[in-house]
């Protein structure tokens, strides 16, 4: 098994905004006093600079065009609705948001097949949105693939009870927690796991203080410890410069990078990146109005592809 693959699925985003149904539990929206059309176009700039940088240490990225007739604001964050396994397995998973449900496009399985991989089985969770219960994909899902395990921190968009079919069907063990940030003074869930871990091949980012529960965060300590992973921990703070929403790939002759958006480098102390360097090198991109409108970054932005090829 491997943690880290060298293709990546992305989205170009065409309608991008902020999402109205979104920021009711992503709190790291903001709204821009710009028109959606400048939103979109500075989006697509900054897509196509963190593409290129991709490419050019090695990494396969596989762009395909989102559907304009959809108006899917957040179609530059795939890896909510989809992942894709080594067995030919995918998921498709039950999303929150009534408009993003749209953004799961055959298309995207027909490019794939195209590129040369196979797609044996699709495992489908998304009649659950009938019961108006979630799970969005590797945002909720922290798959670690070598030691078949799945962080997961509960909130509107990771249903426990889900989370447990998808460890059933995966042959995974689920640590499952609560990770919250603080709002206006309360304590509230954080939207998606993503953003306040990244789990690397031989180490972790994670925003330890988001989880409140003393014996839920020494359990997550203690799995990470066990499979060797160094813990490499930021603040608060940081976690809302999109310092956990990271992804460890394979470039060129299977070197591992760290990719993230420029936010997230910079609010990293030298301690931290010097840490993350010991492993291996970091890329990093402008994403600042797909963060700030979108509130997801660089790790939200790559569906992985861990499919067989033909």
């Amino acid at each position: 098994m491997q943690q880290t693959t060298n293709t990546i699925l992305m989205i170009r985003p065409i309608n991008f905004r902020m999402n109205e149904q979104t920021a009711i539990n992503n709190y790291f929206q903001e709204d821009l006093e710009i028109k959606n059309a400048q939103i979109n176009a500075k989006a697509q700039v900054e897509f196509d600079a963190f593409v290129e940088k991709l490419r050019a240490v090695g990494v396969n990225v596989i762009v395909e065009q989102d559907d304009k007739l959809l108006d899917t604001p957040d179609s530059i964050f795939p890896n909510n609705w989809v992942s894709f396994h080594k067995n030919g397995d995918v998921g498709l998973y039950p999303m929150f948001a009534e408009n993003r449900r749209k953004e799961r496009r055959d298309e995207v399985f027909i490019r794939l097949e195209k590129e040369g991989f196979k797609i044996e089985n699709i495992i489908d969770y998304t009649s659950a949105e009938d019961e108006g219960i979630f799970l969005e994909g590797t945002g909720s899902l922290l798959i670690d693939r070598i030691n078949s395990k799945v962080y997961c921190a509960l909130s509107a968009r990771a249903n426990e009870e889900l989370v447990i079919e998808f460890c059933e069907d995966f042959e995974c063990t689920p640590v499952i927690f609560v990770a919250n940030q603080t709002v206006e003074g309360n304590r509230l869930p954080i939207y998606h796991t993503n953003v306040m871990m990244c789990l690397a091949e031989k180490f972790a980012v994670i925003c330890l203080n988001s989880i409140d529960d003393k014996k839920e965060r020494k359990n997550v300590i203690k799995n990470l410890k066990q499979d060797g992973k160094e813990i490499i921990e930021i603040t608060e703070k940081q976690m809302h410069q999109f310092a956990g929403n990271m992804l460890q790939v394979q470039g060129h002759d299977s070197q591992r990078y760290l990719v993230m958006s420029k936010t997230a480098h910079d609010s990293l102390t030298q301690n931290q990146i010097a840490t993350i360097e010991k492993h291996c090198p970091i890329l990093s991109s402008s994403l600042e109005t797909i963060e700030t409108c979108g509130g997801g970054s660089a790790r939200c932005m790559m569906a992985e592809v861990f499919l067989p090829r033909v």
